[in-house]
């Protein structure tokens, strides 16, 4: 007798909430001899949307099973709904630098140790300032100037690399660049992660911890969030804040802030792969 090899899988659901939604996804999942490891769900009382996020096992060798398995939970909900079915295999991540290497650090040490499931398949830069990190990894390195040529034109240029890379994610790791519409829009909502300060709007422009020095701030903090056309104002994945006082100074505030954009990157990277975020409207609803 042939051996039954069980695999898991993540089913993520989004409709219009209605009664029994729970009940009608899981008893699909009964049909199909599915066990359920675990499930998040989330109604939005504001536009009365239903989110669930539900980790399954079974029984996936049969080709057509992940096809029929979606189109039957989508006849059991509202019109309209969004049924998508995610294996665990890594993911491919793209990521984008300038010349601060602590989060390209991050990630490149979480990826090595298999503390993230993706493998960094490429770094590129405006600078070739941190390829010899890169490749200290094994990671390939490619510098994509902005010199003597249009803003147009390096990004266009990016956009290329990017595109030859073929990712899953493109991880924007302090790459010190605005991105125009153009860019933005050649990539669906979703693909793009930012990091950046949380002093915005506040503390805008160059040298932010200098501004920060200079107004005795008592908290710094980071924001990790999608890419939108609106500059640093995508639907927000992850934040958080630590402490300060009067001792620090401005390049004791740029340490401890590092600190706090790798831990929120990292946290906010890991629920993507892992596909615990969705995108509800400006906002996300985070599992």
């Amino acid at each position: 007798m042939k051996e039954v090899i069980m695999e898991r899988r993540i089913l993520l659901t989004e409709c219009k909430d209605d009664v029994g939604l729970i009940a009608k996804i899981t008893n699909v999942c009964f049909l199909f001899h599915m066990n359920v490891i675990r499930q998040d769900q989330f109604a939005s009382h504001e536009d009365n949307r239903f989110f669930m996020r539900t980790v399954i096992e079974g029984n996936f060798s049969d080709e057509k099973i992940s096809e029929t398995l979606i189109n039957t939970v989508i006849n059991v909900l509202p019109e309209g709904a969004i049924v998508r079915l995610k294996d665990e295999s890594k993911r491919r991540l793209c990521v984008l630098v300038t010349k601060e290497s602590h989060c390209l650090g991050e990630l490149l040490m979480k990826s090595y140790s298999g503390a993230m499931n993706a493998d960094i398949s490429l770094v590129a830069g405006n600078y070739p300032e941190l390829g010899a990190l890169a490749e200290k990894f094994g990671v390939p390195f490619k510098l994509v100037s902005c010199e003597g040529i249009t803003k147009e034109e390096q990004e266009k240029n990016m956009m290329d690399v990017i595109d030859e890379c073929n990712p899953d994610y493109v991880i924007l790791a302090k790459y010190m660049r605005i991105l125009s519409p153009n860019f933005v829009n050649h990539y669906p909502l979703g693909k793009l992660i930012n990091i950046h300060h949380s002093f915005l709007p506040a503390f805008i422009g160059a040298k932010p911890y200098h501004q920060a020095y200079d107004r005795g701030v008592k908290i710094i903090g980071a924001t990790a969030h999608f890419v939108t056309n609106n500059l640093d104002e995508g639907p927000i994945i992850e934040q958080d804040v630590i402490k300060v006082n009067h001792r620090y100074d401005p390049q004791t505030l740029a340490k401890a802030g590092h600190d706090v954009e790798q831990m929120v990157l990292m946290r906010a990277v890991n629920k993507v792969l892992d596909d615990k975020v969705f995108i509800h409207g400006n906002k996300t609803v985070v599992f």
